[in-house]
């Protein structure tokens, strides 16, 4: 006749069964938890982020206006679109700034679409220069306060393609979190250029 398992050997193999379930499971969550936070370390270790800044320089003999455009993030900034405004807007026509130039000025623009900007390097998208002496102190005004008239949005994304739009208007401009970049038929500068002076 077989014997009877004793029941605190079943306690035991239940109690041992349970304890592995549960091990299971934590070291399941640890491996899930541990995966999470080396994805958040290896976007933030790529993490651009753009900075647009207007210029107005004098400098010896030439004066100039211009905007620049800096990754002042730890990772590369792929720049997908931009966008100009005047006065709220939307605008391509930049006749209102070349209006106000002097004759024999100068146009220096760069392209921007599909430009990978490195962490920490800055790109001089567009900039205008002109003999210092061609405009008066109040012609340089009216100039000066015409290209504060204008605001710029450039819709730029991580390798991981995580994307950001950052911009020079409104209180608090900065970089806000789009789901992703309109892609644009042509690169705003570059057809800007195009127009000339």
């Amino acid at each position: 006749m077989a014997r009877k398992p004793s029941r605190f050997r079943l306690r035991f193999e239940t109690v041992g069964s349970i304890t592995a379930i549960v091990v299971g499971v934590a070291a399941l969550y640890v491996s899930w938890d541990q995966a999470r936070v080396m994805r958040a370390q290896q976007h933030a270790s790529v993490l651009p982020a753009i900075q647009i800044d207007g210029f107005q320089t004098r400098d010896g003999e030439m004066a100039s206006i211009g905007l620049r455009i800096r990754n002042a993030g730890v990772g590369p900034a792929i720049v997908s679109s931009v966008a100009l405004t005047r006065l709220d807007q939307p605008s391509e026509d930049i006749a209102p700034i070349t209006a106000l130039l002097p004759d024999g000025s100068n146009l220096s623009w760069s392209t921007m679409i599909g430009r990978v900007i490195a962490a920490g390097e800055t790109v001089e998208a567009i900039s205008f220069y002109w003999p210092a002496d061609a405009l008066s102190a109040e012609q340089s005004a009216e100039l000066a306060t015409e290209w504060t008239s204008w605001d710029v949005s450039v819709c730029y994304c991580s390798v991981f393609e995580r994307c950001w739009i950052a911009e020079t208007r409104g209180v608090g401009a900065g970089a806000r979190n789009v789901p992703a970049c309109p892609a644009p038929d042509y690169d705003l500068f570059e057809r800007i250029g195009a127009q000339g002076l």
